[in-house]
């Protein structure tokens, strides 16, 4: 019905940037709020950042200030914007769709110290 891709994860190193990017197309008939999640191997996945449809932004504490989430709804595109990045922010970053379920299929973000 919708599909998710992200993109955009990769190698960085600590104090470095990176920008994430998640494209929804298929049965898209409104704008949805929008989140990242992140999981690191052996741990849950945690919520990171959320985007509602007017554009309200909400942080986990971990990222605030580092990380802004924001969207191009003519491209039907969420990004997130790390900055400032961290060894320990290393782990699959997925996008959701919180009001239908739909997640990506994740990127990769390693961090290196």
């Amino acid at each position: 019905q919708v599909q998710l891709v992200e993109s955009g994860g990769g190698l960085a190193q600590a104090g470095g940037s990176l920008r994430l990017s998640c494209a929804a197309s298929g049965d898209i008939f409104s704008i949805n709020t929008m989140d990242w999640y992140r999981q690191a191997p052996g741990k849950q996945r945690e919520f990171v950042a959320r985007i509602t449809t007017g554009g309200i932004t909400n942080y986990a504490v971990s990222v605030k200030g580092r990380f802004t989430i924001s969207r191009d709804n003519a491209k039907n595109t969420v990004y997130l914007q790390m900055n400032s990045l961290k060894p320990e922010d290393t782990g699959v970053y997925y996008c959701r769709m919180p009001g239908r379920n739909y997640w990506g299929q994740g990127t990769q973000v390693t961090v290196s110290s």
